[in-house]
């Protein structure tokens, strides 16, 4: 009889998504992630799937992250645009010095839409980011701390896009003031 290999499958999952992170989806062989999980190829079919399905576990766990560190991070804010501005300058901060760029990001230039499963997946996540800077846009206008002729759907929209944008020129530049600047560049307009 066979005996069944044990492994801790939420670690391996965090592992393999390191993989996938650093070398992008197709460059990943599932040599490297088995070597990367520590497992043998038959463990994981057995209990994840395939590649792909161990991707789209991959990108869920990303994401979880993200949405709970953005959660735990921004509740203790005294105020909405307190919040805004840290989460702009955490971005920026995020996007100058994670080695491997935003998974989510990395996925979505990569796959460009030919994955309807992957996009919805991080769909959903474009738009817990854009609720919940709409949000504090909202509350911020609200208590008259930025300037009510904005639409807050515009705002976050134009927010979520400028990271991306950032993302983008980090990797062609490798210039962190030029982010940075663009950080306060748009902390300074929200607050005129």
């Amino acid at each position: 009889m066979a005996r069944l290999i044990e492994f801790d499958e939420e670690q391996a999952i965090q592992k393999a998504m390191e993989v996938f992170w650093k070398k992008g989806y197709a460059a990943t062989s599932m040599r490297d992630l088995t070597d990367a999980m520590q497992i043998n190829s038959s463990s994981l079919y057995n209990t994840i799937g395939d590649k792909h399905r161990l991707f789209v576990r991959c990108i869920k766990h990303y994401i979880k992250m993200r949405i709970d560190a953005v959660e735990q991070r921004y509740i203790s804010f005294a105020s909405p645009i307190q919040a805004l501005e840290s989460f702009i300058k955490d971005a920026a901060d995020i996007i100058t010095t994670e080695p491997n760029s935003c998974l989510c990001v990395k996925a979505t230039f990569e796959i460009e839409g030919d994955d309807p499963e992957i996009q919805a997946i991080i769909t959903s996540y474009d738009n817990f980011t854009h609720r919940f800077l709409k949000d504090l846009v909202e509350k911020a206008q609200s208590q008259h701390q930025i300037g009510q002729n904005e639409n807050a759907d515009t705002v976050a929209d134009y927010l979520v896009s400028t990271f991306i944008g950032w993302y983008n020129s980090f990797i062609l530049h490798q210039d962190r003031n030029k982010i940075l600047n663009m950080a306060d560049f748009i902390i300074r307009q929200l607050r005129r």
